[in-house]
């Protein structure tokens, strides 16, 4: 792939990304893309920008691409950052992020059927659906409170109701200790724009999937 330099800290990365991968008892494939992954100076915690330039994938909902700008829906914020936090290298990117999705596609495309992977709703509620999955939280109300208490500093948060459900504060509560295991992922300001990025869709905490 060639590099071509946006600025002093940002770069595109453009050309054929080649794969080979296998999921559980789903066979082997070997597949290639064109791809333009535009990489932010912030990187790890601002994670890279993908798009197909193929049209390889189809430009819908239903093949997890964003209509606004045709990037590809890697998967929620949050459970990316997760995963490369395991290794916050763009190699690290491109195996536990990018190359599951490419899989699903090109198992999708070549042998036909579903998605291999779990689909979330589209959009913001989505994102918050599986937020409260990886909080093992009940619904999207309460993983929005938890970004909330994220984004805050520890001793303002311990003072708050926690949003398990327990009627008790969070400092006195063994979900604590999950607010913890989240906070070293990211900081209260990564937190904080993710929460400002919800809130600014006003479906976010209708007609949850998980209520």
């Amino acid at each position: 792939m060639s590099i071509q330099p946006l600025n002093d800290s940002n770069v595109v990365l453009e050309g054929i990304f080649r794969f080979s991968a296998k999921y559980h008892k789903a066979p082997t494939i070997t597949d290639e893309y064109r791809l333009r992954i535009a990489v932010s100076g912030k990187f790890p915690f601002d994670l890279p920008k993908v798009t197909e330039l193929d049209k390889k994938i189809p430009r819908d909902r239903k093949h997890h691409v964003n209509e606004a700008d045709d990037t590809l829906c890697l998967g929620s914020p949050l459970r990316l950052a997760r995963a490369v936090t395991k290794e916050p290298t763009l190699t690290g990117f491109a195996s536990l992020c990018l190359v599951p999705f490419l899989y699903a596609m090109s198992h999708k495309r070549l042998l036909g059927g579903e998605l291999l992977f779990s689909e979330l709703k589209h959009g913001i509620p989505g994102i918050l659906d599986d937020y409260a999955d990886l909080f093992r939280l009940t619904d999207r109300e309460a993983a929005e409170s938890a970004l909330v208490l994220l984004g805050m500093k520890k001793r303002k948060a311990n003072k708050r109701l926690c949003p398990c459900g327990c009627r008790g504060r969070v400092g006195k509560c063994k979900f604590n200790y999950t607010l913890r295991e989240w906070r070293k992922i990211a900081g209260r300001p990564w937190f904080r724009q993710q929460l400002a990025d919800i809130r600014k869709d006003p479906t976010r905490l209708t007609a949850s999937a998980m209520s």
